[in-house]
């Protein structure tokens, strides 16, 4: 007779483990299963080259909702994080750099060696993005309203964040322009320099397939200066060990709360009898019961692969098949003999140079012709690169002596015209490598190896349709009451008993914990 729970949670990644944790938290017994050998999905750490703890997807911290990190007393599991500062680092061609972090004065020096003007408004538009966030960061740990049927509660949450855009006054339609338009207008109105504005504009389009231009990139630009470290707002971080430390701390709290875990338990099938969950079947033939299930992966996965679409209503699963998961990031893990000498700062010692994310962009126009190249469907000739060295922060994530950088690169569009990913992954990481060379001579001699993750490898080895790292494109029509359809947003499904609680649900990617939460809180409230 199969094993029975009182909930099965469909993959084990950081979200789904929040999840889990919850729900025994409240005396369920809960059943983890997990295709890959490790928990973690995409935020996870392994020894790709023996002795460097790489992060293999997921690569940065701050959006991992404190209130988690409190409730389930992850720092007692080993959960530590090492802050980046400065944050981010921009060299030029001209010999020229921009370092930007938490120090505001420092941040007014830096930007006033390009503009003036540029100096003087910095701090205005970071308290601009403050405004906003103050308004939209709460919704972050909301369950949406229905927009199809929102009953009393659902009003009452639309009447309260209309009031909170009420209260800011002239500065709503600042918040409407960074909520749904482009991050190039907006970043143009503020700003003269080119250095500053590539240096935010990058922000506006990682994991997204996407120019600056385009609406909807201002809202992922917003999304990447929301968080905290510490209780530092806006300040981003490294997990020591890598990023698998937070997941492994959070898979330590859910088996201290008695919540079971199996690894190398690929789900086959979500099993539905008489439009109500019954519980799971895994690929080698194994059922366990549950009368309810969440899964953590993504809509077209849970909806197209592990069930049959004709259980679902006919408008439900066109909506879903609607969502969008474009995608045109590319990841390359580095192990460095040394850390890279800038020309325009350089040291091969930890400065502040290696702290943070190295930005490879010299202007917007930049950014866009590498989008002209992907949206054709072309890996960019020159494409875009966010470099980070964490063994610069924290050493135990390298041998001694020896570096870890990680290259999150844009636009590797993950339908190529011409050839596959694994014919062409070579070819365009040289070109990444050869753009680095041309800021750090001394790079390309310094490697040890490298892993190139490229889209493919994003959806084979980590369940990703379309590699799309956000498990559905960030875009106005797939945000907050769209998320991942209307009528659905509130984490619940067509079928009953079965819920979704990863980055498909609201409020969407980014190692943030707070959809596992929400999809928690929701199961507890209905049963």
């Amino acid at each position: 007779m199969a094993a029975k729970y009182d909930a099965i949670i469909i993959g084990g990644g950081h979200n789904g483990l929040v999840t889990a944790c919850y729900l025994a938290r409240a005396g369920w017994k809960v059943l983890v299963l997990e295709r890959r050998y490790q928990v973690g999905g995409a935020c996870v750490t392994e020894e790709t080259f023996p002795g460097f703890k790489v992060s293999t997807a997921a690569y940065v911290n701050s959006l991992f909702r404190p209130e988690i990190i409190r409730d389930l007393r992850l720092a007692d599991y080993g959960f530590a994080v090492c802050e980046r500062n400065p944050s981010s680092f921009s060299p030029f061609e001209d010999g020229r750099y921009l370092l930007l972090g938490a120090d505001q004065q420092m941040n007014v020096r830096e930007i006033a060696k390009f503009s003036g003007k540029d100096a003087e408004a910095y701090p205005r538009y970071e308290a601009m993005l403050e405004r906003v966030a103050a308004v939209v960061e709460p919704t972050l740990i909301q369950v949406p309203p229905n927009l199809i049927k929102p009953g009393i509660k659902g009003a009452w949450r639309l009447f309260q964040l209309g009031r909170g855009l009420q209260k800011m006054g002239v500065g709503m339609s600042e918040a409407i322009e960074v909520l749904t338009g482009a991050a190039r207008p907006l970043l143009d109105r503020w700003f003269e320099s080119e250095e500053l504005k590539a240096t935010l504009a990058t922000d506006a389009i990682i994991g997204a397939f996407a120019a600056p231009s385009m609406p909807g990139t201002a809202y992922v630009l917003f999304h990447h200066v929301m968080g905290e470290t510490n209780g530092k707002r806006g300040v981003w971080s490294y997990v020591k060990g890598g990023m698998g430390g937070l997941t492994q701390a959070l898979a330590k709290a859910a088996t201290d709360l008695k919540v079971e875990i199996r690894c190398n338990a690929e789900v086959r099938r979500i099993l539905v009898n008489n439009g109500a969950v019954s519980g799971v079947a895994l690929a080698n033939g194994d059922e366990f019961q549950a009368s309810k299930v969440a899964s953590n992966v993504d809509a077209n996965l849970t909806f197209n692969k592990l069930m049959d679409p004709k259980l679902l209503p006919p408008d439900f699963a066109a909506a879903i098949n609607r969502i969008g998961y474009e995608s045109a990031s590319l990841k390359i893990n580095v192990a460095l003999e040394e850390l890279p000498n800038f020309t325009a700062y350089p040291g091969t010692q930890p400065g502040p140079q290696h702290q943070g994310t190295v930005h490879l962009c010299p202007d917007q126009d930049y950014i866009e012709r590498a989008y002209d190249d992907a949206k054709y469907g072309r890996p960019s000739r020159d494409p875009i690169l966010e470099c980070t060295l964490p063994s610069a922060v924290d050493p135990s994530v390298a041998p001694p002596g020896k570096h870890l950088m990680s290259m999150f690169i844009q636009y590797a569009p993950y339908h190529l015209k011409e050839g596959t990913w694994d014919t062409e992954k070579d070819k365009f990481a040289d070109r990444c490598f050869e753009i680095l060379d041309r800021y750090a001579p001394n790079f390309r001699r310094s490697v040890i190896a490298r892993q190139i993750v490229t889209p493919l490898d994003l959806e084979r080895d980590f369940s990703l349709t379309g590699g799309n790292i956000f498990q559905g494109a960030m875009t106005l029509n797939q945000l907050f009451m769209f998320r991942p359809v209307p009528g659905f947003a509130g984490y619940k499904t067509p079928i009953k008993g079965l819920f979704i609680c990863g980055s498909a649900a609201h409020p969407g990617g980014g190692v943030m914990g707070a959809a596992g939460w929400n999809a928690a809180r929701e199961m507890l409230r209905r049963w």
